[in-house]
């Protein structure tokens, strides 16, 4: 909250699990911000918790991360997940579905056609050796404008 004070930011993505109070506390004491919620896709049981998040938050977002782990991945992976699952989530919900998760310049018509989000959300495939590459970023933009 403290940094959403000082940042005055119009959205929150969080980027691991919460309970639900949590959501309930963020909308009363900011209320008008948006909450984006991370689903890391991990196997069918991501359609499960994507279906009983979306009462809470206004977006999900669909990762590659993996939150169960011993030291948690919370995305920036480069990995992709499996587009089945992300599909289905975005057939079942109401709410804009943004996906994450291993997209790039070679990828990424494929998957917003298979997929079909509302949005997309990129990093490491736009990136090399961990700097913003201008290249791949516009490659990136120049498949996006084919869509």
């Amino acid at each position: 909250m403290n940094h959403h004070k000082r940042t005055n930011t119009n959205t929150i993505q969080l980027v691991d699990r919460v309970k639900p109070e949590i959501y309930q506390e963020l909308k009363l004491k900011i209320p008008g911000v948006k909450l984006v919620q991370v689903i890391h896709v991990i196997n069918h049981q991501s359609i499960v918790e994507a279906l009983k998040i979306s009462e809470f938050v206004d977006a999900i977002l669909l990762d590659s991360g993996n939150p169960n782990l011993k030291i948690k991945e919370l995305g920036g992976t480069g990995r992709t997940h499996n587009w089945d699952i992300s599909k289905e989530i975005v057939k079942k919900t109401k709410m804009p579905v943004f996906l994450a998760g291993g997209l790039n310049p070679e990828n990424v018509r494929k998957a917003v056609d298979y997929v079909q989000p509302y949005g997309v959300d990129i990093c490491s495939g736009v990136r090399t050796h961990g700097k913003l590459d201008q290249k791949k970023l516009q490659l990136f933009f120049n498949e996006i404008k084919k869509i």
